[in-house]
């Protein structure tokens, strides 16, 4: 199948080589979906140069420059399983984009295997995202972290840990550099932006081998944006994301209250000297080659000049008061205007360690919502607890913290409040751990699939 790279107008080669065996399933999808991975990878970063590019039919996955092996088998009968079939399709863009990463942007992957399977993964998630809408990703998708993050931290790396040391190498080199740049693109920087970032950084880098510090440089140069807090957090760090809502202060206004005169008790402050004399005064004194510049010009010798040398006596106990008497009720228009106003204090926590937006869905009484999100930046003064108060015209039902899952918060239960002080419904699940059968080639383990329930193919 020929496909036409629009940006450099290559005209590729797309082809698949496979056997009997696979031509139910392997030989309707590969072609087309090497055809789709060319054309959305090369959008993403840098246009395809290569002549062709081929997938083949094997029992496991590879890529090698313009060619790599994939797996994806039907049935005897001739069916197969909807989680066969989009583990072909995802691995097949998965192999087909080390095309690009790290055959084009050649990072050092037995360094650092974040910039060759990482980056690789992300795109593969953008990729499969334009395949299908309802494409059951799971490396990429914020919520399709949390388990990992919650992780005891004696089992967790940074993701900027040399690759011989890793762990939990798939959720370490390929999942969390994906999903933390997914997040930067959603819920952090915005696609448009982020997606001109990456860009430039796969066509800077093309055919030149980038290191971490280069990646990290070059979105934030192309941005414009300051993300050390990012980079630290998700690449250096092994903080989950765990935000929680820890109390909401409501206040309504006193609209009849009675204004009274306000004093306060001051005295007049003392001269304006350094209780301590340090070297550098001491030392400026005793040398006789400063004259310092207030000596050298009389018109600068003011009051304080002399107050500061104890040549102007002020008593500094002597207690004068102010008067603030210029309060006023409020007129009618104004308390109308302001009778139906609420204030709530929402005091947050940052009980994970790593920092992100504050994303919130409020809903109102009359079944109205409203969204509002405040950038990491709300963080930066105290990385432990926050307050944010906003102002409403009608009753708040509740507050939702991160609505849409999009910041790999690892404990939910601390992101709901409800004016009735109920919580969210916390359900029960069974953990355990079962050896799981080896598949055969895409075999589905002697389970029916549902094109066979169907009685289809």
């Amino acid at each position: 199948m020929r496909v036409v790279i629009p940006e450099n107008n290559n005209k590729v080669m797309a082809m698949s080589f496979y056997p009997k065996e696979a031509y139910g399933l392997f030989g309707k999808y590969s072609t087309k979906t090497i055809a789709h991975t060319l054309k959305t990878y090369s959008e993403f970063t840098t246009p395809y140069p290569y002549p062709v590019a081929q997938s083949i039919d094997a029992n496991n996955a590879m890529e090698y420059p313009m060619i790599c092996f994939n797996k994806g088998r039907t049935e005897k009968d001739g069916t197969y399983s909807e989680a066969t079939k989009n583990e072909m399709v995802g691995i097949i863009i998965h192999e087909v984009g080390h095309n690009f990463f790290p055959m084009i942007i050649n990072s050092d992957e037995r360094q650092w295997t974040w910039m060759d399977e990482g980056l690789n993964t992300f795109i593969e998630y953008l990729t499969e995202e334009r395949w299908d809408n309802k494409f059951p990703s799971k490396r990429g998708p914020a919520w399709a972290i949390v388990d990992y993050m919650k992780l005891p931290k004696d089992q967790l790396e940074p993701i900027m840990t040399n690759s011989e040391n890793i762990e939990h190498f798939g959720p370490n080199a390929y999942a969390k550099p994906a999903t933390a740049l997914n997040i930067l693109r959603e819920t952090i920087m915005g696609r448009a932006l982020f997606d001109k970032a990456i860009k430039t950084y796969a066509k800077r880098w093309a055919f030149k081998t980038p290191e971490p510090a280069d990646f990290f440089r070059t979105i934030e140069d192309a941005s414009g944006e300051d993300l050390d807090w990012f980079w630290r957090g998700w690449f250096y760090g092994t903080d989950p994301v765990d935000i929680a809502i820890d109390k909401v202060t409501i206040a309504a206004p006193d609209l009849d209250a009675i204004p009274t005169t306000k004093e306060e008790i001051y005295t007049i402050e003392k001269p304006l000297q350094n209780e301590f004399q340090d070297i550098s005064k001491i030392r400026n004194r005793e040398d006789k080659n400063i004259t310092f510049f207030v000596d050298k010009d009389k018109k600068l010798q003011d009051f304080y000049y002399r107050y500061d040398r104890g040549e102007e006596k002020i008593d500094n106990n002597k207690e004068y008061t102010e008067k603030v008497d210029n309060i006023t009720s409020l007129d009618n228009k104004d308390k109308e205007k302001l009778k139906k106003i609420t204030a709530y204090q929402i005091d947050f926590v940052n009980k994970g360690g790593l920092v992100m937006p504050i994303i919130l869905e409020f809903t109102f009484e009359d079944g109205t919502k409203l969204y509002d999100k405040s950038s990491a930046q709300i963080w930066r003064l105290n990385e432990q607890k926050v307050s944010k108060t906003y102002y409403f015209d009608k009753k708040l039902k509740s507050i939702q913290l991160d609505p849409m899952k999009e910041t790999a918060d690892i404990d939910t239960s601390n992101n709901f409040w409800s004016n009735d002080g109920s919580t969210s419904e916390i359900s029960k699940f069974q953990v355990f751990k079962q050896k799981q059968q080896q598949a055969v080639r895409g075999g589905s383990n002697g389970k029916i699939n549902p094109m066979q329930a169907a009685g289809k193919k």
